[in-house]
């Protein structure tokens, strides 16, 4: 099959409006928490991703009947046949570990392998294994499986994470949902991502308080129903598209975002220069002025800075004047994006977890690859900007997080044209 390509001829300012799509990161943590409920479940508002597919496959392995029709996903659960999760689908999908949780409080039993995905350096799952041993499952390894066993059913206790994990979060819900029992989990993660997920299960009948703060509590119910359930707008997706006009100069709205959810990296966004305005549901950009540096960024769980919009904004900086610094405090291997960026004629500087970005007057387009999800956006936004074409290859990264890439971009006024290599 002929390797394809994003081709975007780049140097002018961007000027119009895109809508934002459904959020992956609370798409899939749904359709794992589907497994919880009998009967049907539809979600609506869901990105055309490849690992929203990835994750249909595996509910369909399980023994669901997941249908996928245009951004709307049905799942019908009367009664699991599995309880492993596939090697190939651990590996090509890191949040595949999200299907521990509701597999132990619906089967009571889950097999899988170390997952795969992005690599974002060490990112062991021993914090989810850890939570599920506390509630009584059992955990084993048998050659090269990881097999967990809850017995006759999860028994509710008190989990406190050494670090507010979103995935770790996400499961423990998951999985307290059918506990015996109270649950309460402290040093949770905050993420808006979090709150809709126990919106989700609470419509399906569960019984979750303090989803988005540091404490949650959970009380075990002996079934949950399916419902019909909107996913929320993906906030990193917004960012990349406010990224875009930041960086071009342009001027571009973002419609159908939750402009709360983006306060950090809107604060980012204004200290570089831009004016940002809300209407609602909208967020409007002018990046006309000259882009200024910003001192220093540190990546934090929310609501702090995202670590998924370092990438994008990083491009933004390197056609800021002088020189701002970047702390990255969540994941290693988080700057492969900046080897590409150097390419288009970027001064950065990589020192542990620290960049240093000198801005220069411009940059210029050249062949790069996308290393990861968020680091192919911040390609993008860069090509957006520099003078002449660029050809970014690595487009399945892209397309784990992004629906219509290309058209997004040429909705921006950008020309962008996905292509195939013969």
């Amino acid at each position: 099959m002929a390797e394809e390509y994003l081709s975007i001829t780049g140097g002018r300012p961007l000027r119009g409006e895109v809508t934002v799509q459904g959020a992956k990161n609370s798409a899939l943590p749904l359709m794992a928490a589907a497994l919880l409920c009998d009967g049907e479940t539809v979600l609506t508002n869901v990105p055309r991703l490849t690992d929203v597919y990835a994750a249909s496959r595996i509910l369909n392995q399980l023994g669901c009947r997941s249908h996928i029709e245009d951004h709307t996903v049905t799942v019908t659960q009367k009664g699991l046949t599995g309880c492993e999760i596939p090697d190939a689908d651990m590996r090509q999908m890191r949040s595949s570990v999200m299907f521990l949780g509701p597999l132990l409080g619906r089967a009571k039993r889950c097999i899988m392998t170390m997952p795969g995905g992005c690599e974002l350096g060490p990112r062991p799952i021993d914090m989810h294994l850890d939570a599920m041993r506390q509630m009584g499952a059992v955990i084993t390894e048998e050659q090269g499986k990881i097999i967990c066993d809850a017995g006759k059913r999860l028994c509710g206790t008190r989990i406190p994470l050494p670090f507010p994990s979103v995935g770790v979060t996400e499961n423990v819900l998951m999985a307290a949902a059918l506990a015996e029992g109270d649950t309460v989990l402290t040093n949770a993660a905050r993420e808006p991502e979090i709150a809709d997920l126990a919106a989700f299960l609470n419509a399906c009948g569960a019984e979750i308080s303090g989803a988005g703060e540091g404490t949650v509590y959970i009380h075990g119910k002996p079934g949950l129903h399916g419902t019909e359930y909107c996913v929320m707008p993906d906030r990193i997706a917004a960012f990349t598209w406010l990224c875009a006009g930041a960086a071009t100069g342009g001027t571009v709205s973002v419609r159908g975002a939750s402009p709360p959810d983006l306060e950090s990296s809107l604060t980012v966004l204004r200290a570089a220069g831009c004016r940002i305005g809300i209407c609602g549901d909208r967020i409007f950009l002018d990046g006309s002025g000259a882009l200024r540096r910003v001192r220093h960024i540190r990546t934090m769980p929310y609501p702090g800075f995202p670590t998924d919009a370092q990438a994008p904004v990083t491009a933004v900086l390197a056609l800021a004047r002088g020189t701002s610094m970047i702390e990255e405090t969540i994941f290693e291997s988080r700057y492969k994006h900046v080897g590409e960026l150097l390419r288009m004629g970027a001064d950065i500087r990589v020192s542990g977890s620290a960049a240093v970005i000198t801005g220069v007057p411009a940059l210029h387009g050249a062949a790069v690859t996308a290393p990861d999800l968020r680091g192919g956006a911040a390609l993008a936004v860069a090509a957006a900007a520099a003078e002449g074409e660029s050809r970014i290859s690595g487009l399945r990264h892209i397309d784990r997080g992004y629906e219509n890439f290309a058209a997004s971009f040429h909705s921006l006024g950008c020309e962008a044209v996905r292509c195939g290599l013969h």
